[in-house]
């Protein structure tokens, strides 16, 4: 059995069916009325936990940060859907009763219930649902509690609150790749040949000696050679530029919507008190 020293562990941790196959998480632990024992646990189940169903913690274990019960998970699931309010009403638990194939002893004065042999059918000798916890019948109490046993004179009212954080998922990658292109250059370069010219002048007194040097009548040849400039194309590789990958951060803002619950209290007054306003 669930003692009440692990209420404040349950509240969130693992619950696993008989073969340990996990149903979901903890969400509310329910004390019984009479000896403040746990006796039922309602289980988060669904996308985000948004469905909670109950399960008894009469045949479940504790053992490290986990919730073992004695139900498969499908059972557990499939269970009569019973608002998770801050009571479980008799009502409420006759029908969880008998969908688990359970015998409960009557309200007020048994806290036990057993096991059914045959896991079918539910039989009940609880007709008038008699209460004998003496706290019940202190009517004159003032802030008397009608649906538990009497703590002060107050309640509290309590909602939920968005704690909203962020987490770093990796979104994508960049790298960097160089490749080779050809492209055509166009370089002018002067560049020089040589030409033949011819030039003639006429017998002077000056040349008269080289123009009779030799024979009178003959044949010669005459060879001058020519030359010309060509471009000359050498390559190469000189680093022009360095690229490396840089990241910025950048801020921007989202809208995270969520629905949240909380408890509101209202004012039910007789005909002496109808004309207060509501809390």
């Amino acid at each position: 059995m669930i003692s009440s020293d692990n209420i404040a562990s349950l509240i969130g941790a693992d619950v696993l069916d008989k073969d340990g196959d996990k149903i979901g998480s903890v969400g509310q632990v329910y004390l019984d009325d009479n000896d403040g024992h746990p006796s039922w646990a309602s289980v988060k189940t669904g996308l985000f936990g948004t469905k909670e169903s109950f399960v008894p913690l009469e045949d479940a274990t504790w053992a490290g940060d986990e919730l073992r019960v004695n139900y498969d998970k499908d059972r557990v699931k499939d269970a009569p859907r019973v608002d998770a309010d801050q009571h479980l009403e008799p009502s409420d638990e006759d029908e969880l009763y008998r969908y688990y194939g359970m015998t409960a002893g009557s309200y007020g004065t048994d806290t036990g219930f057993t096991q059914d042999t045959t896991g079918t059918d539910y039989t009940t000798t609880d007709t008038d649902r008699a209460y004998t916890d003496t706290d019940r019948d202190r009517r004159d109490t003032v802030g008397h509690d009608t649906s538990g046993p009497t703590t002060d004179d107050a309640m509290t009212r309590s909602e939920e609150q968005l704690h909203v954080g962020t987490e770093r998922v990796q979104t994508g990658k960049a790298r960097l790749r160089k490749y080779v292109v050809t492209e055509n250059q166009s370089v002018t370069v002067p560049v020089q040949r040589e030409e033949v010219r011819i030039e003639r002048e006429p017998i002077t007194d000056a040349n008269i000696g080289d123009a009779m040097d030799g024979p009178a009548i003959s044949e010669e040849e005459h060879e001058v050679v020519l030359s010309e400039e060509r471009p000359v194309i050498q390559k190469e590789a000189v680093p022009v530029e360095r690229v490396r990958l840089d990241k910025d951060v950048v801020t921007e803002q989202q809208t995270v919507n969520e629905e949240v619950r909380k408890e509101e209290i209202t004012f039910d007054g007789d005909d002496r008190n109808s004309g207060r306003s509501n809390l």
